[in-house]
């Protein structure tokens, strides 16, 4: 396990709008991505999700982005671009125009398209289960760290 370092961290208090310009880049969650200030502890979820994919699959960092508009379009590559416009809409969020020539359309992948013979050893049904509760869109669908320490893989 890795601890990255408390630089950009800040402290909760509920119904706060926050900067965006926190967590390291290959593992903000799409609200930083998408410049939404209203997010919550869920963020660090996110972060969980992006530690635990690239241990599993070993593939470090998982989403690998240039920079904070490349890293959502390498989110969206997985995860896929229906999801996304839906959590936009959702949450009434316009997208920076930056993203209208680098964001194409994309389905989402399937977990299983990550396990090589290589990382098949770290996989598990629960496993996939865990990291697809972790990694959503959606901040509010995502696993609470109580659910996530009562879930099947532990």
């Amino acid at each position: 396990m890795r601890l990255i370092d408390w630089g950009l961290a800040e402290f909760y208090h509920p119904g706060t709008e926050y900067n965006v310009r926190v967590a390291s880049r290959y593992f903000k969650g799409p609200e930083l991505l998408v410049d939404f200030q209203e997010y919550d502890y869920s963020l660090d979820m996110w972060s969980l999700g992006c530690m635990f994919a690239s241990m599993i699959f070993r593939k470090e960092p998982f989403f690998h982005g240039h920079d904070n508009y490349d890293q959502l379009v390498k989110i969206a590559r997985v995860l896929g671009t229906d999801e996304l416009f839906a959590y936009l809409d959702k949450y009434d969020i316009e997208l920076d125009t930056q993203y209208d020539d680098i964001l194409g359309r994309y389905p989402r992948k399937q977990w299983n398209k990550f396990i090589t013979s290589e990382n098949q050893k770290f996989v598990s049904k629960e496993a996939i289960d865990f990291l697809d509760k972790l990694l959503r869109y959606d901040h509010q669908e995502r696993l609470t760290p109580q659910e996530a320490m009562e879930h099947p893989y532990f």
